[in-house]
């Protein structure tokens, strides 16, 4: 059933030159043309928003959904209820931590299936760069994937393990002739510490295995293998600052290379975290007050591009909360649904405006997945993908309010700025206020 056509007014619309007072028209599903404020009169078709913001949808190009085989962790029906809470009109899923991984056609079409009438929002999908799947890559392009992710360490899953050298080498042939994106968890293993000293519950314990010269290292080997073989590289959740710094070398040298950061790395910060409270392990890790600085002036400064939430749920059980103990816990943060309360707070506190957060968080993720012409900006022709929220409204983070599976974040109880008030997916509403009106309507999106 085809949408009505409707028309929302607002004295801040975020549009890809900046944010003014604007009309924009939805017809079938999409802008149709954006056009002054006053030239729109009122009436039944017509949405005014006053001072509330209107903004593209977000982009989500990095979240671990695990659906099928660990729907236990997460799933499509909970993780797109948290994504349209949020904000998010489109999530890319990653190949791991299902069960299989999208590392085969025969994966991809399980993967498809699973969030087939379940899900809020529209999905697509990155393959997975594994030893010995050279021959998979060019079927799971032709069917669709964004591109493919890797990782230079262990997973921590058996089905995904990690790729040598040699493994990159061989890819690099394939994804250069695809003209595919190779998404890198870049750290380093012999730069990682094998042994624990230190107490398990404590956080610096943990840190102290996962140093900055472990992500340095290994973005440096990127940063050479994307020169030799001119594929695009993206680099994923970039904790260290000083690789933020290498990227942004990379990029002035002209090689196709750019990278992410998450909320939680620009949120908190290793000082803060208290024992125990393993809720906040993630790899990389989170580190120092003067590092957080260091990306957020990155991000601004365009060396990093992007900020994706790395959602990566599990059972309470698997996140050692109870004994406290990092080093036995699951590496992964849930957040999915505060992405964006959680960069505008910090935003705001160091001087970045809305159109900032919509290029960081609409805009580049669109363009990494190759979904610009569709996805990310407010302009005719585009899916009209938009939230309304009220960028001053705080509130406190209550865990169990929360739409993802499990309610266990590091952002429980935290005061956020930012409220997400309602969100459209192609000119329909899909949430207001708590509530999730119609079906899903959610579609796959293939390259």
């Amino acid at each position: 059933m085809t949408p009505p056509e409707l028309v929302f007014k607002s004295r801040r619309v975020v549009l890809p030159e900046g944010v003014r007072a604007a009309a924009v028209r939805v017809k079938a599903g999409r802008v149709a043309e954006v056009t002054d404020y006053a030239a729109v009169p009122t009436g039944p078709s017509v949405v005014d928003l006053g001072e509330r913001v209107l903004m593209p949808g977000l982009v989500d190009t990095h979240v671990h959904v695990n659906e099928p085989g660990r729907t236990e962790w997460e799933g499509f029906a909970t993780a797109t209820r948290a994504a349209a809470a949020g904000g998010i009109t489109t999530l890319v899923d990653m190949p791991l931590n299902c069960i299989p991984p999208t590392t085969t056609l025969e994966g991809l079409h399980a993967k498809a299936e699973s969030v087939a009438g379940r899900s809020l929002v529209d999905v697509g999908f990155w393959g997975g760069v594994v030893p010995a799947n050279r021959g998979e890559l060019s079927r799971l392009r032709g069917a669709g994937v964004f591109g493919f992710k890797c990782f230079l360490v262990p997973s921590g899953v058996p089905e995904f393990e990690a790729v040598s050298a040699r493994d990159l080498a061989a890819a690099g042939e394939v994804l250069t002739k695809l003209c595919a994106v190779l998404l890198v968890h870049a750290e380093d293993a012999e730069r990682i510490a094998s042994d624990w000293t230190g107490p398990p519950n404590s956080y610096a314990s943990y840190l102290a295995t996962r140093p900055p010269l472990a992500e340095i290292s290994a973005v440096e080997g990127m940063i050479r293998w994307c020169r030799e073989t001119q594929a695009r590289v993206h680099i994923l959740h970039l904790s260290s600052a000083d690789a933020a710094d290498a990227v942004g070398e990379a990029k002035r040298e002209g090689l196709p290379i750019s990278a992410e950061t998450c909320p939680h790395y620009l949120t908190f910060t290793a000082e803060e975290i208290p024992s125990g409270a393993t809720e906040f392990k993630c790899a990389p890790p989170i580190r120092e007050r003067e590092n957080r600085e260091r990306l957020w002036k990155a991000l601004a400064e365009g060396a990093i591009d992007l900020i994706a939430s790395d959602h990566s749920p599990a059972p309470p059980a698997r996140k050692s909360r109870q004994s406290g103990n990092f080093q036995e816990a699951w590496g992964g943060i849930a957040s999915l649904e505060l992405s964006l309360s959680a960069v505008w707070t910090g935003a705001c506190a160091r001087g970045h405006s809305l159109h900032d957060v919509a290029r960081w968080m609409c805009r580049a993720p669109a363009e990494l997945a190759g979904l610009a012409k569709h996805k990310g900006s407010l302009a005719a022709g585009l899916d009209a993908d938009l939230i309304v929220w009220d960028p001053e409204a705080s509130r406190p983070v209550v865990a169990e309010e929360l739409h993802q599976r499990h309610k266990l974040t590091p952002y429980a109880g935290r005061i956020l700025r930012g409220v997400v008030e309602a969100t459209y997916l192609r000119g329909e509403k899909i949430y207001e206020r708590g509530d999730f009106p119609g079906e899903p309507r959610g579609e796959i999106l293939l390259a």
